[in-house]
């Protein structure tokens, strides 16, 4: 793979690392700025709120800029918002940070790919794209779980003083690596934005936020879950998370390989799967082997829902899926935000700390109503085009008209 590819890996480490790393710091900030812990969940809200508005401006931003000068300037502010993070006076300024790091977050992802793909010969693009991405899946493997590490030995502000470091190494990276291409040629917007009008289209996108916003209303609390419940040292949960990234990398992997062969069958799997786990651990969250199985559980069929989830919105927006898929990547993070909210406003009633558990299994059983609805309208499509098609073959046949 050329060197390129490694500095947009690394980008992509970086980000993944910021985005999840709040899971494993809450209790820390929440002591530091003397704040609740649900409201300490306002860090993964704002985050996610900031990919969802930001992912299909900065995009379109990024169509009208070369697209070096455009990796550099996003890895610029990636390295500024976690800086803001990291020397965060008050709370308030801390969530600050966190937006302004969120804005590089889709158009890097989407900006990248067609940058690596770009690097390599044409039977070698998705293998590029896989490559790039590796970063944001090793994120939640390697870089998560060592920030958390680094944050609760040393103190939160290491962490994103840490990853703003990486940030600088990326900007490096690009800027040495990444070769200079003539300035893109927007995509015309408005067939884009037509294509957003889609039923199956806004079908896809609603199955995203509430799929994985299910996942979130759990993982965002799950350090004091872990903590107050299940009985482990703060320490430990920086291990627990290790088996949420290695559960994130196996349904990807498993998700990403059948997506192709049975999409909706996949995503009817991965969503009933991940509510009953989900509902499960309510429960499986007082004992430490369970947490442990369950944690894992989530992370898997909860990012095994992510190719099919994506390749059904681009292939819904027929004829313009650029900025349906950039904008359903924002849907994922909507989708962290509503979960970061719901699981503190259970919490804030008083109903404990697995409250976020059985809460975030109502939202993937919506899901999976919505692809109920889905699939019964692909039924009638192919219902309608196989009678329309009929009828133009009988339309069409010699001495039809006579024989009758």
């Amino acid at each position: 793979m050329p060197l390129a590819l490694w500095a947009l890996a690394i980008g992509a480490f970086g980000i993944g690392t910021t985005e999840f790393i709040v899971t494993g710091l809450l209790p820390g900030v929440a002591e530091d700025f003397g704040v609740p812990v649900s409201t300490a969940g306002h860090m993964a809200t704002v985050y996610a709120t900031g990919v969802f508005l930001g992912a299909p401006l900065t995009t379109a931003l990024g169509t009208r800029v070369g697209r070096k000068p455009m990796l550099a300037a996003l890895m610029a502010l990636f390295v500024a918002g976690n800086l803001i993070t990291a020397l965060a006076p008050a709370f308030g300024v801390l969530l600050a940070g966190r937006v302004v790091a969120s804005l590089t977050h889709g158009a890097f992802f989407g900006i990248g790919a067609v940058v690596a793909a770009d690097l390599v010969a044409p039977h070698r693009r998705a293998a590029a794209i896989a490559f790039m991405f590796t970063g944001l899946t090793l994120a939640n493997v390697v870089g998560v779980p060592a920030g958390t590490l680094l944050g609760t030995s040393v103190g939160w502000r290491a962490a994103f003083g840490a990853i703003a470091l990486l940030g600088v190494v990326g900007l490096a990276g690009v800027l040495a690596l990444v070769p200079r291409t003539p300035k893109p040629v927007g995509p015309r917007l408005l067939p884009e934005v037509a294509a957003l009008r889609s039923p199956q289209v806004l079908l896809a996108m609603a199955m995203t936020v509430l799929g994985f916003g299910g996942v979130f209303v759990s993982i965002t609390y799950i350090a004091p879950m872990l903590t107050e419940v299940a009985g482990f040292a703060p320490a430990a949960v920086t291990w627990v998370l290790v088996a949420f990234g290695v559960g994130m990398v196996v349904g990807n992997s498993v998700g990403g390989r059948l997506a192709d062969k049975a999409l909706m069958p996949l995503l009817f799997t991965s969503l009933a799967a991940l509510s009953l786990t989900l509902l499960g651990f309510t429960w499986g969250a007082h004992s430490m082997a369970a947490s442990v199985v369950f944690v894992f559980l989530i992370g898997a069929f909860g990012f095994a829902t992510v190719p099919p989830l994506q390749k059904r919105v681009m292939d819904k927006a027929s004829g313009a899926p650029t900025l349906a898929s950039a904008i359903n990547i924002g849907f994922f993070n909507l989708g962290n935000a509503i979960g970061a909210l719901l699981g503190g406003f259970v919490i804030d009633l008083g109903l404990g700390y697995t409250a976020p558990n059985w809460a975030g299994a109502l939202l993937p059983a919506g899901a999976l109503v919505l692809a109920a609805l889905s699939a019964r309208m692909d039924r009638k499509e192919r219902t309608d085009r196989r009678r329309v098609q009929g009828a133009e073959v009988t339309a069409a046949a010699p001495g039809t008209s006579s024989a009758a």
